[in-house]
């Protein structure tokens, strides 16, 4: 275990001044030189593809020693996983780009889970089956023409099948698409699933459940003539800022209003934030180091054998971060707009860059404070606003927007956007209780998006302690004569295994992350404070698969002291693998967190019922949490705001 030497001040301004680039994402010329490297050392062949390739980021410890200039810069190093897509060998290497040399290179234990999935590995699906008269015949059974349908490839899970032990599973649904521009999520060749080795393109298992009907009516939002009418009279909005936006981009180093940050972008996690400070006074005083969605997982509610499986890690089995979006001024993004390229690895090792990967504004959000007073006369307001940097992603029929928005005011928020096209299944005419019918005969399962926020935190410094704050209910006693008072139950998480817990309405649960080594001018600690949605945990049995795999949504709240090598609450390896690492794994250690360094990791997300409305594509529905500062200043840090100038607000004097 890594921690931070106390000596590194929270009033240190390295990170705003710090030339050296430690933290940048990987280069292009980076990702080819570990390209060369592999080639040179006789790993890479004809048949070997790069499922990832990502810096492998310095231990924390080592980054603020630096920053401080008391020590050297770490070593850069690349973490490369490397999949044989002829033997389904799998490689786990470190190669240090600083000495060109490769560090380490491990074989993967299938049967302790697979790398991600690889794109290729989707596309190869579709041919696989193709050729297969079993799974034809299926089709030709419901009367679907094999040539008039699509294979959707989906993780497998872990189920201990027969026969899958140690193979590469894909499970596959068919649907039907009438023509090129045809969403096929309407027509679901449902009571079908093909169980596939994409090693050997066996056809190992066809599960034959169930004759349904092919749902007829088309989902086809782009159409015309299933839009309602009634909205012509919109009108443009245009979002200008004459004298251009107030942040200052630097590389990856940006500065806006007093908050100082850096960001970065991996094939897994997609956006990361790091090293996040808020400059008060003369002091840069650091909140959180890396903050990203560190994992995701899609489960779903309907018991049928062919569905029962279902249930997606779209970062650790997908790499969601690899299906950005290139984002378009106006559509994604509207207002004076900072975009920033993603550069990653194809599958054969090579750069390629998602352009305008990343998006960046600033957003009017109000009223920030106001106050009319009844004795002075004195009326004044200032408007709120909010940085905002964002990326979307599509996997498969769902695109996710991830936004994370800092505040005048010392707040943190981020937020999820889901949108896209619901999982779609054939409705049983007899009715089913894990489903909503949306459309003649079209079912959407319920099911659940559960996120997993890594919050490497730093308040004030890395000696971080986590207080559970609830209300405290006084009944009417003598120190409570008429029954009004309440007050506040204030808990400290002291280890690991007592830290995992709960968000509860009924009481108002918060955590606060709270300094042990300063103090506000009140003399109590500095902190923040999460602030989690009120909706439910992981709803499958405590007893299923899925609940073991993953264990991180269980509860809202992780507390783990840091450790470099803790990066992933499901754990490393996600694809297939059994269960038991991650969360439950970091935490068995039951390592002290009064004064130390510590990562939450906050679960979140919603619970989807499916609606007409979602249909046929959804609304954006939204979930997410707020950190906000207690008695982390001294004052209200937004005193400092201006007053609007803007021509058309009114000020005093004017009519």
């Amino acid at each position: 275990m890594s921690t931070v030497e106390r000596s590194v001040p929270a009033t240190d301004s390295a990170w705003a001044t710090t030339e050296t680039r430690v933290l940048e994402s990987l280069s292009a010329d980076e990702i080819s030189v570990v390209r060369e490297l592999l080639v040179a050392a006789g790993i890479v062949g004809a048949t070997t593809r790069f499922v990832y390739v990502g810096l492998n980021e310095p231990d924390k410890a080592q980054v603020l020693a630096h920053a401080a200039r008391t020590a050297a810069p770490p070593e850069r190093l690349a973490r490369v996983l490397l999949l044989d897509i002829a033997s389904g060998g799998a490689r786990d290497l470190l190669v240090s780009l600083s000495a060109r040399e490769i560090r380490a290179d491990t074989p993967i234990d299938a049967s302790r889970g697979q790398v991600p999935i690889l794109e290729e590995e989707f596309a190869k699906v579709g041919t696989v089956l193709a050729d297969n008269e079993t799974w034809c015949a299926a089709l030709r059974k419901r009367g679907v023409d094999p040539a008039a349908t699509v294979c959707v490839p989906l993780s497998a899970g872990h189920y201990d099948i027969p026969g899958e032990e140690g193979r590469r599973i894909i499970r596959v649904f068919a649907f039907r698409q009438d023509h090129p521009q045809d969403h096929p999520w309407a027509h679901p060749v449902d009571g079908l699933c093909g169980y596939v080795d994409i090693i050997t393109g066996e056809l190992l298992q066809l599960i034959d459940h169930r004759v349904y009907d092919v749902p007829e009516e088309h989902g086809n939002f782009q159409d015309p003539d299933i839009a309602l009418p009634g909205n012509e009279t919109l009108r443009p909005i245009e979002i200008t800022q004459p004298e251009g936006p107030s942040f200052v981009v630097d590389g990856d180093h940006i500065s806006w209003a007093n908050w100082r940050l850096r960001i970065g972008f991996d094939a897994r996690e997609g956006l990361i934030l790091r090293q996040l400070s808020f400059r008060d006074g003369e002091r840069e005083r650091p909140v959180m180091y890396r903050a990203s969605i560190a994992e995701m997982v899609v489960p779903y509610a309907d018991p049928q054998p062919t569905r029962f499986w279902q249930n997606y890690f779209d970062t650790g089995e997908y790499l969601f971060g690899r299906f950005a979006n290139s984002l378009r001024l106006g559509c994604d993004c509207l207002g004076e707009i900072h975009y920033f390229d993603a550069v990653l690895s194809d599958e054969l090792g090579m750069p390629r860059t998602i352009e305008n990967a990343i998006c960046m504004h600033e957003e009017d959000y109000g009223t920030l404070w106001k106050h009319t007073d009844l004795f002075t006369g004195v009326s004044e307001v200032r408007r709120q606003r909010r940085l905002v940097i964002s990326f979307f992603t599509t996997v498969g029929n769902y695109d996710y927007g991830f936004y994370w928005y800092l505040y005048l005011d010392g707040t943190i928020e981020c937020e999820a956007k889901l949108t896209g096209i619901a999982f779609s299944a054939a409705y049983p005419p007899e009715g089913s209780p894990y489903q909503s019918e949306v459309a003649p005969g079209l079912g959407l399962p319920y099911h659940q998006h559960l996120f997993s926020a890594r919050l490497d935190m730093m308040v004030d410094g890395v000696a971080n302690a986590v207080d559970e704050v609830e209300v405290r209910r006084v009944p009417i006693g003598p120190d409570n004569p008429y029954g009004n008072a309440f007050g506040a139950k204030t808990t400290r998480l002291v280890s690991e295994v007592g830290a995992a817990r709960d968000a509860d309405a009924s009481t108002g649960r918060v955590w606060h992350v709270v300094s042990t080594d300063h103090t506000n001018r009140m003399g109590a600690p500095t902190a923040y404070a999460l602030y989690p949605q009120q909706q439910p945990n992981l709803l499958a049995d405590p007893a299923s698969s899925i609940a073991a795999r993953a264990a991180f949504t269980t509860h809202q709240l992780w507390v783990t002291r840091y450790h470099p090598e803790e990066r992933y609450p499901a754990g490393d390896l996600v694809n297939q693998h059994p269960g038991g690492d991650g969360l439950p794994a970091y935490q068995s250690a039951d390592r002290g967190l009064d004064g130390e360094d510590i990562v939450l990791w906050h679960t979140f997300g919603l619970t989807h019922f499916p609606r007409l409305e979602d249909w046929p594509v959804m609304p954006v529905d939204y979930a997410g949490f707020t950190l906000k500062p207690v008695g982390f200043f001294d004052r209200n840090p937004a005193l400092g705001v201006p007053e609007s100038r803007a021509a058309h607000c009114c000020h005093p004097g004017e009519q």
